[in-house]
């Protein structure tokens, strides 16, 4: 039995979770998230918990169990507070901004990047260094950051790109001159 799936999930106020024919729905006051369930789980509600469960014993049953709970765990703190990830931008003269529901990114190519919000993401620009994603459901925001983070990947000589807030580049000392044969 998977330890993390042993755990309840508490579910604050105003959270409703109901699970029918292998269809997961976790309803808050942020919206609303589904999830398909497959192999042997089922999910109980009990006052203001929720467990999951095991119900057979088929191969990788375990590990399903933890997912599983990781996932309804994951769906319970989107709709009630939602996921951040932010992103700064560090190089000379790029910037980045919002026009409408795109994301517009000039960080040193001929030409600007342009990213549209997906369904349930909004992106914000608090200043014109850094990029806010924002969303309920937490894979698609950290697919979109990451996405994003793709476009100019940190490189360790300068820090020149595209990096999630915190993150540490490790840096290269580079070429030093005269050290060679002469």
């Amino acid at each position: 039995m998977s330890r993390i799936g042993k755990l309840p999930v508490t579910l604050p106020a105003g959270v409703t979770v109901t699970f029918e024919n292998g269809l997961l729905t976790v309803k808050g006051s942020k919206g609303t998230l589904t999830q398909k369930v497959t192999g042997d789980i089922d999910i109980k509600v009990e006052g203001a918990s929720a467990h999951v469960l095991t119900t057979g014993d088929a191969e990788g049953t375990n590990a399903k169990h933890g997912l599983y709970r990781a996932l309804l765990h994951n769906m319970v703190v989107g709709v009630t507070e939602g996921y951040t990830i932010s992103l700064n931008v560090n190089g000379v003269g790029w910037k980045v901004s919002k026009s409408g529901n795109k994301l517009v990114l000039n960080v040193g190519f001929s030409h600007p990047i342009e990213f549209t919000e997906p369904a349930g993401i909004t992106f914000a620009c608090p200043s014109d260094k850094e990029i806010t994603v924002s969303g309920i459901d937490k894979v698609v925001v950290g697919q979109t950051a990451a996405n994003i983070r793709k476009v100019r990947i940190p490189e360790p000589y300068h820090g020149y790109g595209i990096a999630y807030k915190g993150e540490v580049i490790e840096r290269k000392e580079g070429k030093t001159g005269g050290k060679g044969k002469k």
